[in-house]
C-alpha cells in the first residue's frame, strides 16, 4: 500500500522547481489515504505549482520543499488557485497521516463553498475508481453527493472524477434490476474494459494533469468518463490525453 511518507519523500531529492511568471498553488483536502498521497505526489512531481498544500487538523512540520501543511484558518492566506478534494477509504493512520484532514461526502457543498470563498477558482473532486475498495458507508455518501449545489457556487472550472459504476442510477432501478446488476458486477469478464477499475496511481496522474491544464481550459463543469481513466491506464502521455479531452477530442 502506498505510504504518504514514501510517496512524498521520493521527491525530496529533485532539483528546485522553476518559478513560473505567475506562481500557482494547489491545495489537497484528503491527502492522508492511499489515493490522497498519490495525488499529492503527482502534483509535486508536475513542478507546475510553487506550493502544494495539504489541509491539516493538527500542526505538522513538512520536511519536503514545496509541500505546505495548511490549517483550516489559513486556507485563504495560502492562496490556492486550484483545490482538490479527495475521498478515500480510511486506513490505519499514524504520525503525519493522522494530522491530515479527511473530508466526508456530506460536507462537500460546505467545503467547496469555503474553498471558493478562499480564492480557489478551480475544483477537482476525486473519488476512487473502484467502488469495492470503499466501505459501504462511504459508498453511500458518495452516491448522494450534491454535485448541483457545488456547481452553483461559481467555480471557473469544476471536475468530478466519479467511480466506474454510477451508484445513484443503479439505486433508482427496480429491485429485480438492481439484483441483476449486482450479479453481473461480480463477473468481471462481462464488464466492458473501459468500465473496469484502474489503479489509484492512474487516477492521481489524471487528477494532477487536470490541475495543471484547467487554467487554460474553457470555463465549464465536467465529469471525467470511465473510458478516459481506462485509456490513461494503458500507458502513454497522460497529459496529452487529458489535454485532448479538455479540447473535446473523443
Amino acid at each position: 500500500m502506498l505510504d504518504t511518507q514514501q510517496a512524498l519523500g521520493a521527491l525530496a531529492r529533485q532539483p528546485p522547481r522553476l518559478r513560473a511568471a505567475t506562481a500557482r498553488r494547489a491545495l489537497v483536502v484528503g491527502a492522508g489515504g492511499a489515493l490522497g498521497a498519490a495525488v499529492m505526489a503527482q502534483l509535486l512531481a508536475t513542478r507546475d505549482f510553487e506550493r502544494v498544500g495539504a489541509l491539516v487538523d493538527q500542526a505538522i512540520t513538512p520536511a519536503l520543499a514545496g509541500f505546505v501543511a495548511v490549517p483550516a484558518p489559513e486556507v485563504a492566506a495560502f492562496g490556492a488557485d486550484t483545490a482538490l478534494v479527495v475521498f478515500d477509504r480510511q486506513r490505519h493512520a499514524h504520525g503525519r497521516e493522522a494530522a491530515l484532514s479527511r473530508p466526508e461526502p456530506a460536507a462537500l457543498p460546505a467545503l467547496a463553498q469555503r474553498l471558493h470563498g478562499a480564492g480557489a477558482r478551480r475544483l477537482i473532486v476525486v473519488v476512487p475508481h473502484a467502488p469495492s475498495l470503499l466501505p459501504m458507508a462511504l459508498q453511500q455518501g458518495l452516491a448522494s453527493l450534491d454535485e448541483a449545489a457545488v456547481a452553483a457556487l461559481g467555480f471557473e472550472q469544476l471536475v468530478f472524477m466519479r467511480m466506474a459504476q454510477d451508484r445513484r442510477a443503479a439505486e433508482r432501478l427496480p429491485a429485480a434490476q438492481r439484483l441483476a446488476r449486482w450479479m453481473l458486477s461480480q463477473l468481471r469478464w462481462m464488464i466492458p474494459q473501459s468500465e473496469q477499475p484502474v489503479r489509484a496511481t492512474t487516477v492521481a496522474k489524471v487528477a494532477a494533469a487536470l490541475a495543471q491544464q484547467l487554467a487554460q481550459a474553457r470555463h465549464a463543469t465536467r465529469v471525467v468518463p470511465a473510458a478516459l481513466l481506462w485509456q490513461a491506464a494503458q500507458g502513454g502521455d497522460v497529459g496529452t490525453l487529458v489535454a485532448g479531452w479538455l479540447e473535446g477530442v473523443a
